[in-house]
């Protein structure tokens, strides 16, 4: 019997890369919270030639599987280069932790026209890497609890202050069944170990000791009660880790002073210790002084500062450790110089100029170049000068010392003279002591007041020995046996402690840090603060001594709370983190952090890995306040459009791999292992978010005792981790004060077992059911929440996001103020949704003054105030129509909740729905082709209406606009940005919820569209988007924007990969740039109506670009098709396509030419000079690149005119269509026609066909030079090339005059010419062409190669612009005019002379199609200068930015007087147009790779990467633009331009010609390493075998 086949998901996630190596996530928080205990695996996606690939490595300290992970061991992935693909590299990560990554590389040369001598021959050099910063992945731990993963939202964790729960087990067991009781799953301990002399829990005596009190038998104590938390109370285990700091008693401090900041490992630490001792000793001399020894008032105090400035500040000179000892400095400066051992610095002033120096600028010197020891304070007077800088001064005021009896100076008169300049040296260090003095006598004022004066404060009373002055800074050990041994500097120790707006990054006892001089510190005298230093070797016993501590509590707990974590150094932390997680894989660690940076949080949160960060709804000072705390955590809104990107079961097959393996039973089982693919979303920190913490004010201090419930059921209800403090549940009165204090817990669910809703002493029974159900919501994945704040309330509803199951929650919250009444608050509509009520409660609480002293004055115990829960009916439910109405009675007082269970009738079967609505869709797809899919994905407003008789447009959303496509895409491009950002908000979310109008649109325009027999496929598309649309027509509004986008994202995204499946191999295989540019292909071509190919037979046609290129005259251009063809069709694999535009186009050949529009063959109009030199191309691309594709040659087509006669007549004149002809006889006729010349007049001419054009400008005429082969035409009064732009503007005078003629012979035409040229002799030569010469205009006759020849003999001659002027004599140039040199002209003999010399983006057209036209150094040459000059973020300025015509500004609504710009006249006077980047790019890397040995990997990779650099802003364009295309131009710098067509073909299509050159460079070069390595292998086999 077959055993059925077992499905094993593998969860990826991909992780893109940018070029500079960093991770493609917003903040670049890479957080990873596996769904399930099997591995996860992490995707680096890299394009293949990024910047990083280039000796590119990808490092990461991610362990294989069974390895110990070592954070500083990396394993290294080479990134081998690929212009093609996108390199994938999958790491599985088996455990939870911090792991870091980066990449090494070598930067990318800046682009030169010369390469190195090693470039050149390929010859092996040392490279120079580049590493990038380190990125980290945190990987959260896998819970486990009662044998089932424990989601990290579903913990609700317990603090205790173990000090205070009596006797382990008797005491301790009774609280544990009642924290169990209560609902919670984890307990978190203060630390459990041996306190100091403080018996705070934090001062830590002893690390690696148990507190004897709470367990007699040490570990075995500490082992039974966490087996029993887990097994007898469903209970896991957290603990603080104390890193800082240990209790100033401890007694290995005595025997390693120096893992502690003392006078010897510090210091800089002396003149803070000084002063403190100073303090301390006047404190004990006030009586004596005759100073208050009571400080009462402020006068008190005043007298008390004066007595600290003149007995303490002024007594210790600490002036003399930030001043220079003059004398001192002097005295060895003339000593030196005495001795010769002047030193001039390198990088200093001539003695000369040092002498004629004022005094202050020679203090000046010294400053900038003389002082020694200015890293931090030490001793006194340890800044110092140094003397050979100070003699400089004086060799160059006085020259050398030639003794005192000599004719110089003396050493007196040096010495006078230096001390007068040492004296401005200590001016800025007075200035610094004056300041500082200045900070420590307000801290000493602010904090004496505080700790004496203040109300708020602890009021002190009288100073004494017992209460001090000040609060030491300092620990000062004993003498006794253990530290004689030691240095008297060694025993004092400085106190850890806290700074207001500290920088968490900067260690506050470090060289770099003055707070403990400054009094800044707000000390803990019971805590001595650690010196880890940069590693163990720094402090060996303390790194060994706290290692052995992190161990022993991963032994037992299953999480850490790391305790003052802003204050830790991270690379001690990293260490302690790596080692318990050794001990404890899944770690569960949360801290408490307060660095007062988002920034800095993170950077601890990334590299620790910290679960989650305590955060506190008790800091909220008002209902509005706790609302935001409440919505930060509270989950995804409800309705949220999900992100994550799955492969479903569309695509299963796809990425599904059968494994066979092994059964327990020993039989085969085929496992299928599917990927589920993630993108990695940008996501907060987690929180853990505590109603209460130990360290804050309970509600009944803070707030009103009554909001103790509202408050923890807000909390409860969040998407995160929660938890809360003992004492809050049971309504202490008083914050526990964890050091003083010494009475025992109580709590009265430590009494009885804990019943569900009313009871006294406390909130517990409520807190029990809003615990469970916060387990529940967060196991299940309960994470979208609606959040409402009215007045005083505060509504939350919660929901899972597939059942759409959910609790909602009103609570009354209960701020000082609020009294007893109900506030007010309107009533809730649940749109679509049933409820149940679950209860309804409020908290009565007895916070009288005598009712509160009544409990503190308990001395044993710590108790609640007296309260309780009672039941109340206060809430009225009606269910009207689909929704619920919810409103509260007349008695909901301050403190009430209200608590329902929700779900939704429509959606009780959503998990199904979810399934239904993202599956199918490749199924519907699979019969259509590409021109379905331009009907299915795009039609812009004009071609929509085309379609529908003018009936139907895009859709228009109400608040956005129209969608710029009638299809799919339209709407993706839209939702796309909605969904990255989860944007319910946005107008279409709204238009959505308002009504179903969108649904309609979509399956509407398809069932009518596959009514028609040309989209007649699109039938199984529109069922299938109707069946999607009717299953969620059903749901809630306030759900639709989510499904509509999950329908809308699974119905494009089968779309668009059925239209890269319909396309080549390249295409198919390649990258999403590539993908994204060949899809612009089937946005281009489609059937209109009104633009077919041919008159009387409607076929699809390519449009010049949307939506200004998209109907009727304007949408086929010859010119435009044939430079977009190559890319758009024969890159794509739509040669049927290509060959029916070469023939429709062959088919209207008249005077040689091919119409520039065609207009449906009807009206076209022969008016470009250049079209059919790139019609030529095309069919020569075609023959070489599509299989069989010299057949074209031979195949027929009707004329539409009559061969070699230029009579023009209607397409319905019985000639039309007449006679037929053969594509080669076209082509030749192409060149015959040009070879004997051309002169006629436009056919229709008149503003009938060109309204701007005056009459000359009608008149063509084309020539051959036989002098050079050159064919010219055009006048000034007629634009024939690609800039076409002819002047408009009257007001301006330029109507009528064209602002690019291009008269002449232009570059681009003679590179085409020369390239047909040689193709078409060469299919002479093979028989495939009629003839192999033309006749000239005289008659005579000239062969194909000829006439090449003659182009190529004069080429350079007649083009090149040399760089020097001695070589002006080789070439045909006129100094006079020449503007740039190392040029090549953009034409030839125009009309306008200095126009031949003008740098434009055409030349590189020549050389894409004809290369050795080009002398090599030469073109590298100006390929890097028009990289330089004009190459802009996308586009190619289409004039030199030098040129007096240079207008880079294209307006053209514009209409001026200014000559050059009105109506837009410089259209290609400046502006940067995206088509000639293909051509750049083409030619760059065409002549790069010329230059480079095949043998130089290195430096091919390199022209590779050169090229992938310059394709970015085109990436960013295609990715960020709504009409998912690229646009035909932009203003300087690659500014929008608003009269840019959006998308356009030849934008497109020129760069997919870059990836087939690409591709075709690459297989070219493959093939040789190939026959290379064949001849060697052939050559070994030749060898004589002995």
């Amino acid at each position: 019997m077959p055993i059925p086949r077992t499905m094993v998901s593998n969860e990826v996630y991909l992780l893109p890369l940018n070029d500079d190596g960093s991770p493609q996530v917003p903040g670049e928080y890479i957080y990873i919270a596996p769904k399930s205990k099997d591995p996860v695996t992490i995707r680096f996606a890299i394009e293949g030639t990024s910047s990083i690939c280039r000796h590119g490595s990808l490092w990461v300290n991610i362990p294989e599987q069974g390895v110990k992970f070592q954070r500083d061991k990396f394993r290294e992935f080479k990134l081998v280069p690929d212009f093609n693909r996108t390199l994938e590299i999958s790491i599985p990560i088996h455990e939870a932790g911090a792991y870091a990554f980066y990449t090494t590389f070598a930067e990318l040369p800046e682009l030169a026209d010369h390469l190195a001598k090693a470039q050149t021959n390929g010859s092996a050099k040392e490279v120079k890497t580049k590493k990038t910063p380190l990125y980290y992945i945190d990987v959260a731990p896998r819970l486990t609890l009662d044998g089932r993963p424990l989601p990290l939202p579903a913990v609700s964790v317990f603090s205790i202050i173990s000090k205070f729960m009596g006797r382990y087990p008797t005491d301790w067991e009774r609280h544990l069944r009642g924290i169990s009781g209560r609902g919670y799953n984890m307990i978190h301990f203060t630390p459990l170990q041996v306190r100091g002399a403080s018996n705070s829990p934090y001062s830590l005596y002893d690390q690696l000791g148990w507190d004897p009190v709470c367990f007699p038998a040490g570990e075995k104590d500490v082992q039974k009660m966490v087996e029993s938390l887990e097994k007898n109370h469903s209970l896991l285990s957290m603990t603080d880790i104390v890193l800082n700091h240990t209790a100033h008693n401890s007694v290995w401090l005595e025997e390693h002073p120096e893992a502690g900041y003392n006078l010897t490992t510090a210091p800089w630490l002396e003149s803070a210790y000084l002063l403190d001792t100073t303090l301390l000793e006047l404190g004990t001399r006030l009586k004596e002084l005759g100073l208050p020894t009571e400080i009462k008032s402020n006068d008190d105090l005043v007298k008390i500062m004066d007595a600290i400035k003149t007995e303490v500040i002024a007594k210790i000179r600490l002036w003399e450790y930030y001043a220079l000892n003059v004398d001192r400095d002097a005295d060895d400066a003339v000593e030196a110089w005495a001795n010769g051992g002047s030193k001039f610095p390198d990088d200093s002033v001539s003695p000369d100029k040092l002498r004629s120096m004022t005094t202050k600028e020679q203090a000046e010197f010294i400053i900038k170049y003389g002082l020694t020891n200015m890293d931090y304070l030490g001793e006194r007077y340890r800044r110092r000068v140094d003397p050979g800088v100070a003699a400089a001064i004086l060799s160059s005021i006085y020259g050398r010392f030639e003794g005192n009896s000599g004719q110089g100076a003396d050493r007196a008169a040096a010495r006078v003279k230096i001390v007068e300049i040492l004296d401005i040296v200590n001016v800025p260090f007075y200035k610094e002591y004056d300041a500082e003095i200045a900070e420590i006598l307000q801290q000493l004022f602010n904090r004496i007041k505080y700790v004496r004066l203040d109300e708020h404060g602890p009021k002190h009373g009288p100073i004494s020995a017992e209460s001090p002055l000040i609060e030491s800074y300092f620990t000062r050990l004993p003498n006794n046996e253990r530290t004689a041994k030691h240095k008297k500097e060694d025993l004092v120790l400085v106190n850890n402690g806290w700074v207001w707006g500290g920088n968490a990054m900067v260690d506050n006892a470090g060289p770099q840090s003055r707070v403990y001089l400054r009094r800044e510190v707000i000390v803990w005298g019971d805590c001595t603060k650690l010196r880890y230093g940069k590693g163990p070797e720094d402090s060996p016993f303390l790194w060994d001594y706290m290692t052995k501590y992190a161990r022993l509590l991963a032994k037992y707990f299953a999480g850490f709370r790391i305790d003052n974590c802003h204050s830790t150094p991270l690379h001690v932390a990293e260490h302690i983190l790596d080692e318990a997680r050794r001990v404890r894989p899944d770690l569960y660690v949360v801290a408490e952090l307060f660095t007062g940076s988002e920034e800095i949080d993170y950077v601890f949160v990334k590299r620790l890995g910290i679960s989650a960060l305590i955060r506190e709804a008790m800091q909220a000072w008002s209902t509005g306040e706790l609302s935001r705390l409440v919505h930060r955590h509270g989950g995804r809104p409800i309705g949220s459009f999900e992100v994550d990107e799955i492969q479903g079961a569309d695509s299963a097959a796809r990425n599904g791999d059968v494994t066979p393996v092994q059964s327990p039973n020993g039989d085969e089982e085929f496992l299928y292992t599917r990927e589920i693919i993630r993108r990695i979303r940008q996501v907060s920190v987690q929180a853990l978010f505590m109603d209460c913490t130990h360290d804050n004010e309970v509600p009944a201090q803070k707030r009103d005792a009554r909001d103790t419930l509202p408050n923890a059921a807000l909390v409860s209800m969040c998407s995160s981790a929660t938890g809360s403090v003992m004492g809050y549940d049971e309504i202490y009165p008083r914050l526990v004060d964890l050091v003083s204090e010494t009475r025992l817990y109580t709590s009265e669910s430590s009494k009885s077992a804990v019943r569900i809703g009313k009871g006294k002493g406390g909130i517990g029974g409520v807190k029990k059911l809003l615990n469970q159900i916060h387990t529940l919501m967060g196991m299940d994945g309960y994470d979208e929440t609606h959040i409402h704040h009215e007045d005083q309330y505060i509504t939350v509803h919660r929901v899972h996001p597939g059942s759409r199951k959910g609790y909602f929650l009103i609570a009354h919250t209960a701020f000082p103020g609020y009294g007893n009444g109900n506030g007010a608050f309107n009533a809730v509509h649940l749109k679509g949704t049933k409820a149940r009520h679950l209860g309804s409660w409020m908290l009565e609480v007895d916070s009288s003054k005598e009712a509160t002293e009544e409990v503190l004055k308990d001395g044993k115990f710590l108790r609640g105030l007296p309260s309780r829960v009672v039941d109340l009916p206060g809430i009225r439910m009606e269910v009207k129509g689909d929704e619920t109405i919810i409103s509260v009675r007349d008695r909901f007082p301050p403190g009430s909740i209200a608590l329902f269970e929700t779900w939704i009738p429509a959606a009780e079967h959503s998990s199904g729905l979810d399934t239904f609505v993202t599956s199918g869709a490749k199924a519907a797809m699979e019969d259509l082709d590409l021109v379905d899919l331009n009907f299915l994905l795009y039609k812009c407003e004009p071609e929509e209406r085309d379609a529908s008789g003018g009936e139907h447009g895009t859709y228009e959303i109400p608040g956005h606009g129209k969608i710029v496509y009638a299809g799919l895409q339209g709407w993706w491009s839209v939702l796309k940005g909605i969904i990255a950002r989860n944007d319910l908000a946005h107008p279409l979310c709204q238009h959505l919820r308002e009504g179903q109008w969108a649904l309609d649109y979509i399956v509407g325009r398809l069932e009518r569209a596959s009514k028609q027999d040309i989209y007649a496929r699109l039938a199984k598309p529109a069922q299938w988007l109707r069946e999607r649309f009717d299953a969620i027509r059903v749901i809630p509004s306030f759900l639709l924007p989510r499904y509509f986008g999950l329908v809308l994202r699974t119905a494009y995204m089968a779309a668009f990969d059925r239209g890269i499946a319909l396309m080549g191999d390249d295409v198919r295989n390649g990258q999403w740039f590539l993908q994204s540019l060949a899809m612009v292909s089937a946005q281009q071509t489609g059937f209109v109506k009104s633009a077919s190919l041919y008159p009387n037979r409607l076929v699809p046609s390519l449009a010049a670009g949307l939506p200004h290129f998209a109907v009727e005259w304007a949408r086929c251009w010859g010119r435009d098709v044939f430079i977009s063809l190559r890319g758009l069709y024969l890159g794509t694999g739509r040669y049927d396509e290509a060959k029916e535009h070469i023939l429709a186009f062959a088919s209207v050949l008249k005077h040689g030419m091919v119409p520039n529009l065609l207009g449906s063959g009807n009206t076209p109009r022969y008016n470009a000079r250049d079209s059919v030199w790139f019609f030529l191309q095309c069919i020569q691309d075609y023959t070489k690149l599509v299989p069989g594709g010299i057949d074209i040659l031979k195949a027929k087509l009707k004329r539409r005119f009559l061969p070699y006669d230029d009579t023009w007549f209607p397409a319905d004149d019985k000639r039309a269509y007449s006679k037929e002809s053969t594509v080669a006889e076209v082509i030749y006729e192409v060149f015959a026609r040009h070879a004997a010349g051309m002169k006629f007049r436009e056919a229709n001419a008149g503003p009938g066909l060109d309204m701007q054009m005056t009459d000359e400008g009608f008149n063509i005429e084309i020539k051959v030079d036989w002098e050079n082969g050159f064919i010219f035409g055009g006048n000034q009064h007629n634009c024939g090339t690609w800039m076409d732009k002819m002047g408009e503007s009257t007001r301006a005078g330029s109507k009528g005059v064209p602002g690019t003629p291009r008269d002449g012979a232009a570059v681009e035409i003679i590179g085409l010419l020369y390239s047909n040229l040689k193709w078409a002799s060469e299919l002479r030569e093979k028989g495939e062409l009629p003839q192999g010469s033309v006749k000239k205009d005289d008659g005579s006759e000239v062969s194909f190669k000829e006439w090449a020849g003659l182009i190529k003999s004069n080429f350079e001659h007649c083009f090149y612009v040399p760089v020097s002027k001695e070589e002006d004599s080789k070439y045909d140039i006129n100094p006079k005019v020449v503007n740039r040199r190392g040029i090549y002209k953009d034409l030839y003999r125009s009309g306008k002379e200095y126009e031949d010399y003008q740098l434009r983006c055409n030349f590189p057209i020549a050389m894409t199609v004809a290369p050795d036209l080009f002398e090599q150094t030469h073109a590298m040459h100006a390929l890097c200068l028009a990289d330089s000059v004009l190459r802009g973020p996308t586009g190619m300025a289409t004039l030199d930015p030098s040129d007096m015509n240079y207008r880079p500004y294209y307006h053209n609504s514009e209409d001026s007087e200014d000559f050059a710009t009105s109506k837009g006249r410089n259209y290609h006077q400046g502006p940067e147009w995206l088509w000639p980047t293909g051509f750049f790019l083409r030619a760059l890397l065409k002549f790069d790779l010329m230059r480079r040995a095949e043998s130089d990997h290195e430096g091919r990779t390199e022209a590779f990467q050169q090229v992938t650099r310059r394709l970015m802003g085109c990436k960013e364009a295609i990715q960020s633009s709504d009409w998912a295309g690229l646009t035909e131009l932009t203003q300087k710098g690659g500014a929008y331009c608003a009269d840019s067509s959006p998308t356009q073909a030849w934008s497109a299509g020129c760069l997919i010609d870059l990836y087939m050159d690409a591709a075709e460079e690459q297989a070219k070069h493959d093939k040789q390493q190939q026959e290379t390595s064949t001849q060697t292998n052939d050559k070994k086999i030749e060898l004589p075998v002995r």
